[in-house]
């Protein structure tokens, strides 16, 4: 590929997207606007997927010991419990530390379980953490066979919920970001057949002359090429902005609740978006002549 033709290929292009003006406006502006809630959807996502993961690893099990589990039976339990698959720590809790964990959470009120001393009615329990929440519900099964356990809690049925809710949640994301893509590769392809459409006695004359497919394509995917990437840098800026300005609100208003900040992870979806935009144009091309230029 020499220099002239590569000169040809990009007048070409900017000259159908200049003759098009209006529609390649239009093309710029849904892929815009389509890439915009697709990193704004993306944002969201790892947000709610870090609030989730937050969540799930404060997820635990309580497993409580009966009464006549002795020192030596507790410690053969304990190993039992780490032979378990997806079991990631566990944390024998006396009755005694029960009852002073118990004492803090009242505050100021403590006092009012101060007759429990003499006669602490807690039992010992085990504090289990898994790798992985979606684990929890089968291991707490698992844990109420054991010899010696009396019972297990791990909130059960608020547990199973979240997870579902979590998971529901990803999935409607994942349908919405690819019902986006498609809509963005459908206008483009629509504004790239009517670039067809319009120079189709030039392309049969280009034919005629001997012009092979490569060269005939290549304008119209750099035309796809040059509209996606465009969109793509419009959506990259109004969302970095607006993301960056709504951490800085959120801060100052609701300081406790901490978003995504890290800078490596956000510039790869910043990234994303821009190499996405490139990709969306030059499908929407690409289906377009395929489609529509019989080449």
């Amino acid at each position: 590929m020499n220099f002239n033709n590569i000169k040809y290929f990009f007048r070409e292009a900017f000259t159908s997207l200049a003759r098009n003006s209006w529609l390649s406006l239009s093309s710029v502006g849904i892929v815009t606007v389509s890439l915009i809630i697709l990193g704004a959807s993306l944002l969201l996502v790892v947000n709610a997927d870090k609030l989730a993961n937050s969540v799930e690893s404060s997820v635990e099990i309580t497993a409580f010991l009966k009464e006549d589990v002795d020192k030596s039976d507790r410690l053969a339990l304990e190993k039992q419990i780490h032979k378990l698959p997806d079991i990631d720590q566990v944390q024998f809790i006396s009755r005694e530390q029960a009852l002073q964990d118990m004492k803090k959470s009242f505050g100021e009120r403590a006092d009012i379980l101060d007759s429990l001393e003499k006669n602490n009615p807690l039992p010992d329990a085990f504090r289990i953490k898994t790798k992985q929440a979606e684990a929890v519900p089968a291991t707490a099964k698992k844990l109420e066979q054991m010899k010696g356990i009396d019972q297990v809690r791990y909130g059960q049925g608020v547990v199973e919920r979240l997870l579902a809710i979590t998971r529901w949640v990803r999935i409607a994301c994942v349908v919405a970001l690819a019902l986006l893509t498609l809509a963005a590769v459908f206008l483009i392809a629509t504004t790239i057949r009517m670039s067809v459409f319009a120079r189709r006695r030039e392309i049969g004359i280009m034919k005629i002359l001997g012009a092979t497919n490569w060269f005939v394509r290549f304008p119209f995917l750099l035309e796809g090429i040059v509209l996606g990437l465009t969109g793509g840098l419009l959506a990259l800026l109004v969302v970095d902005l607006g993301y960056i300005s709504l951490v800085n609100k959120l801060k100052q208003s609701i300081p406790f609740i901490q978003p995504v900040t890290d800078p490596h992870l956000i510039l790869s979806i910043l990234g994303s978006m821009l190499g996405l935009g490139i990709i969306i144009g030059a499908i929407g091309s690409w289906f377009s002549l395929r489609r529509f230029l019989k080449i």
